[in-house]
C-alpha cells in the first residue's frame, strides 16, 4: 500500500513589530501552510508576506482563521453564537483570499485556529456554521478539522473536500479528541516519540491515548507548531522520516490511505 500525507504548519503569526515563528527556515519541508487573517495573529503585511514566502516553496495556501483575540492568541474559548462563527470565517477567508490573488496564488484550505478549532470539534452547530462559510465563499477549498471531529463531519454533509487532522506534538484522549492545553500532559515534548505517534497515525490509522486504550484515527494531514525552539530541527526530523519510510509528501490527498 502506498501512503500519504500533507505536512501542514500554521504561518503568518507575527504582528507589526513582533516576530513569531520560524516560518522561512520549515517551508521547505512542509507541504501546505496555515496563514493568519489578522484576528488571532498576523496583519496584512505579514499575511502578504507569508503568501509570497510559500508560493515561491509550492506550499498550498490555507486561511487559518481564528477568534478575535491578540491577547490570547485565539487561544481563549468565547461564547459566539453560530451566526458569529460563519461572519468571522468569511471575513478572514475574503481577506487572504485577497492577498492570494494579488500576489498570483489561490488558496488550497482552510483550516480553524486555536480554541475556534477545538469548539468546533466539538460542538455540531458552530462546526456546520464554519462548514457553511467554506461552501458558500469557494466550495473547492479542502476544509481541515480534528480526524473524525464534528468539524469533518460539517464538511462531509455538505459535500466538501475535507482533510482529517492529526498532531504531531499533542496527546490524545480516549475519545479521540486533544488532550487541552492546560494539562501538564498535552504536548508530546520527546521528538522520538512524536516521530512515532506520526509514523503510527499515517501507518496503521492508530494512536495511544492518555487513558491507555489505542484509538482509531484517520491521518490525511500531519500538523507541525512552528514557533517552539526546536521547531525547524524537528519538520527537518519528520520530513525525513516519512520520506524514508516511503510515504508520499503532498496537499493534494490524492494517495491511497
Amino acid at each position: 500500500m502506498t501512503y500519504s500525507v500533507d505536512l501542514n504548519c500554521d504561518m503568518g503569526e507575527s504582528f507589526g513589530a513582533w516576530a513569531l515563528g520560524q516560518d522561512a527556515a520549515v517551508l521547505p519541508f512542509v507541504t501546505s501552510a496555515n496563514i493568519a487573517c489578522g484576528f488571532h495573529a498576523g496583519d496584512p503585511g505579514v499575511m502578504r508576506q507569508t503568501v509570497r514566502a510559500a508560493l515561491s516553496h509550492h506550499v498550498a495556501l490555507g486561511v487559518h482563521p481564528g477568534l478575535p483575540d491578540l491577547v490570547g492568541f485565539g487561544r481563549r474559548n468565547m461564547d459566539i453564537s453560530p451566526e458569529e462563527a460563519f461572519d468571522m470565517v468569511v471575513y478572514q477567508l475574503g481577506a487572504l483570499g485577497a492577498v492570494a490573488r494579488a500576489e498570483g496564488g489561490r488558496l488550497h484550505h482552510l483550516k480553524p485556529h486555536g480554541a475556534l478549532y477545538n469548539m468546533a470539534a466539538t460542538n455540531a452547530a458552530l462546526a456546520q456554521a464554519i462548514a457553511e462559510a467554506v461552501h458558500r465563499v469557494q466550495p473547492e477549498l479542502v476544509l481541515y478539522g480534528l480526524a473524525g471531529s464534528e468539524l469533518t463531519k460539517a464538511g462531509e454533509r455538505l459535500g466538501l473536500k475535507t482533510a482529517h487532522e492529526v498532531f504531531a506534538d499533542r496527546t490524545y484522549q480516549a475519545n479521540g479528541t486533544l488532550t487541552p492545553r492546560r494539562q501538564p500532559d498535552a504536548l508530546v515534548t520527546d521528538a522520538n516519540a512524536a516521530l512515532a505517534q506520526v509514523l503510527r497515525m499515517v501507518r496503521e490509522g492508530q494512536v495511544r491515548s492518555q487513558q491507555g486504550p489505542d484509538v482509531a484515527i484517520r491521518a490525511d494531514t500531519v500538523c507541525l507548531h512552528g514557533d517552539g525552539p526546536h521547531a525547524l530541527e524537528f519538520a527537518q526530523r519528520l520530513h525525513g522520516a516519512l520520506r524514508e519510510a516511503g510515504v508520499r509528501l503532498a496537499a493534494d490527498f490524492s494517495g491511497a490511505h
